[in-house]
């Protein structure tokens, strides 16, 4: 099936634009905690503005209309505690035993973001200040001796704000000090130098979001392009005496989307991605579709109003959840076509890795 696009234009390598939010606000909770005052001397050295507020509530946010609020709140970076709730784990299978955050939302601006719907009120990206109570908290999820994995980055990206709050690496030098503890996270940026050097004995296992050009140039707004993904990717790879980082590392293809040309564009993808791993390397998938719920459709439409997202529910089936939930995924024999073809690819090209899961 011919490609007409311009095929070096596709390879552009963009680095993901740096998170400058226009203020940092903290709570007085959060300036009780040493760390909150570490993320403090972060942000004032780079020149954001700081607000201290009067109480523990972030207000403020609101603006006339639905846009302005989420251009605000997607501008401001509002340094709290976790809420005693944070500290009562949930299991995420099947990507791991439980989900902890270092935070909750995200700079970037994908017009599918799956936390549209999930998370209450403006899309502030809320830090935590409280890290190492959150951290000492894990110990409480993890039998001794037992091995247990959690994922990180179910609510942000935490590579997007590691330059402002540096919870990424300390959470990589505490796993790394647990031999039975695993540590998951993912990321649609590409700023990892500090991750390189740290000392993780191979017990976190970066991961990056990667998708097909069309689908990444046209809805993954504010992240790197695929081509400063890969290459990052790579750099976390490769071996610690090749200058990289020397981690496991995992690729999560989300969402999949069957866009016209969709085996060219991921079969596209998939060579560059083996392009960049020319080396033996410790290699996870992650294979998830695109799904929509009503909730999220109507939030997605509010701040994205003239988004080219497919979301028509009359092409889709309906999948329901134990609870009466629903989400709008592709029909069945769609659905086969995709995970048919990625799996085929997959175990043809990196027949070494494992595949995790497909959803």
């Amino acid at each position: 099936m011919a490609v007409t696009t311009n095929v070096t234009s596709l390879y552009q390598t963009r680095p993901a634009p740096i998170w400058r939010p226009h203020k940092a606000v903290f709570t007085p909770a959060a300036l009780e905690e040493p760390y909150g005052n570490i993320i403090l001397e972060k942000v004032a050295s780079q020149g954001i503005p700081v607000e201290v507020l009067s109480g523990n509530r972030i207000t403020g946010l609101r603006g006339k209309d639905v846009r302005a609020t989420y251009r605000t709140a997607k501008n401001t970076l509002a340094v709290v505690n976790a809420p005693a709730s944070a500290f009562k784990l949930r299991p995420i299978p099947p990507s791991a035993d439980w989900q902890f955050h270092l935070a909750e939302g995200c700079p970037a601006h994908c017009q599918y973001c799956y936390l549209a719907g999930s998370l209450a009120g403006p899309p502030v990206i809320r830090v935590f200040a409280n890290l190492p109570s959150i951290l000492q908290n894990l110990g409480h999820y993890a039998p001794t001796g037992k091995l247990t994995t959690f994922e990180a980055s179910c609510y942000t990206d935490p590579l997007g704000i590691e330059h402002l709050t540096g919870s990424l690496a300390e959470c990589i030098r505490y796993f790394g000090e647990r031999p039975h503890l695993r540590l998951r996270w993912v990321t649609k940026y590409n700023q990892v130098d500090s991750l390189l050097n740290l000392p993780h004995q191979g017990h976190t296992r970066c991961r990056i979001s990667l998708n097909a050009e069309p689908v990444a140039r046209r809805l993954e707004g504010g992240t790197a392009s695929v081509e400063a993904r890969l290459q990052a990717l790579r750099r976390l790879a490769l071996p610690i005496s090749q200058g990289g980082g020397g981690y496991p590392i995992g690729v999560v293809l989300a969402p999949i989307m069957p866009i016209p040309d969709w085996e060219v564009h991921y079969g596209d993808l998939l060579d560059r991605l083996q392009s960049n791993l020319d080396f033996p390397c410790d290699l996870t998938f992650e294979l998830i579709s695109h799904r929509f719920t009503p909730g999220s459709k109507d939030v997605l439409l509010q701040w994205y109003p003239n988004t080219s997202l497919d979301m028509d529910e009359t092409q889709r089936a309906v999948k329901r959840n134990k609870f009466g939930g629903q989400k709008f995924v592709y029909r069945p024999d769609m659905m086969q076509r995709l995970r048919s073809y990625f799996e085929k690819q997959l175990s043809f090209r990196f027949p070494k890795a494992k595949l995790l899961y497909w959803t």
